[in-house]
């Protein structure tokens, strides 16, 4: 028998490498998603831009969320095949969309790319930069997820 805390142990099959990654991607997306909250959080309170209330029930939903994201995570990492569905339908579709909606309803109404980077301050490019690492994270863990390696094991 296996140490605990080993791949494998408690009778767990090691996630082939594919899985790990996959769950180390969703950590990062998760990761990358917090630092959005805070940035957006930070400018809202500061720019008296929303009520107190407002960014309350903001925060909670997405605690909310992060947390059952890294829980469903864990379970994906762990064999569980419904958690791999559930993150691939959940946070790779409708989570995906929820992140590039607004940039594309922002260009639909006729904005053009250029604009948004004439006015950019700090906030602004580190919140970019966040849900570039965080929409990249997203889709290559969905694409790790369904590599061959982690069907034939989610298989099993």
């Amino acid at each position: 028998m296996l140490p605990r805390g080993l791949p494998g142990a408690d009778g767990e099959r090691p996630a082939p490498d594919v899985v790990r990654g996959a769950f180390a991607l969703w950590l990062t997306a998760v990761a990358a998603g917090v630092f959005e909250t805070v940035l957006a959080m930070v400018r809202a309170l500061t720019e008296a831009d929303a009520s107190t209330g407002g960014l309350a029930a903001g925060l909670a939903l997405r605690v909310a969320v992060y947390s059952a994201a890294v829980l469903v995570a864990v379970r994906m990492r762990r064999g569980a095949n419904w958690a791999r569905l559930a993150l691939a339908g959940v946070l790779g579709v409708l989570g995906t969309l929820s992140l590039v909606i607004e940039p594309v309803r922002w260009l639909a109404d006729g904005h053009t790319p250029g604009e948004a980077f004439r006015h950019l301050d700090a906030v602004d490019v580190l919140f970019g930069a966040s849900r570039v690492l965080h929409l990249a994270a997203v889709l290559a863990a969905v694409t790790l997820m369904f590599r061959p390696a982690a069907n034939t094991w989610f298989k099993k």
